[in-house]
């Protein structure tokens, strides 16, 4: 199954890299400079966790990357996190260890799942208002921007 997951997801870059490849004006440069949207200071919400739909309630499972600081902060299905985070240029991304709060609620599981998708990334890419965080190559979870 990962193994699938990975290959749409090659299949997918390579058809948006050839799109881009055509001399007439490219409609991928102009999607993404219209929807991208800047790593940090945004607030991003799950839509996808290890290959499965996503549908949260709004305000769960979001995180916002602060700008300047290295803090990441969010929520899962009902818990608050805090932590820090690095990039660097070449889209490394690794966050550390998240101080959460311990409330019960329907979801900790996905929530758990989330969590560890978040502490064990490695790296990300951004394709318009989508930002995919992966781990050695492997997508672990899709999160779009939320409307400012």
């Amino acid at each position: 199954m990962k193994r699938m997951i990975r290959m749409l997801f090659l299949a997918l870059a390579v058809a948006l890299a050839a799109g881009c490849s055509h001399s007439k004006g490219c409609h991928c440069r102009a999607y993404q400079k219209k929807y991208r949207r800047p790593l940090a200071g945004t607030t991003w919400q799950l839509v996808q966790l290890y290959g499965r739909s996503v549908t949260a309630a709004p305000g769960a499972f979001t995180l916002v990357l602060s700008d300047g600081d290295g803090r990441i902060s969010g929520r899962g299905a009902c818990n608050r996190f805090s932590g820090a985070y690095a990039t660097d240029r070449s889209r490394a991304l690794t966050i550390g260890s998240l101080c959460c709060t311990h409330m019960a609620c329907p979801g900790l599981e996905q929530e758990q799942r989330f969590f560890e998708a978040l502490r064990t990334t490695t790296h990300y890419d951004m394709d318009g208002p989508l930002l995919l965080l992966l781990r050695n190559g492997e997508l672990q979870a899709v999160l779009q921007a939320l409307a400012e």
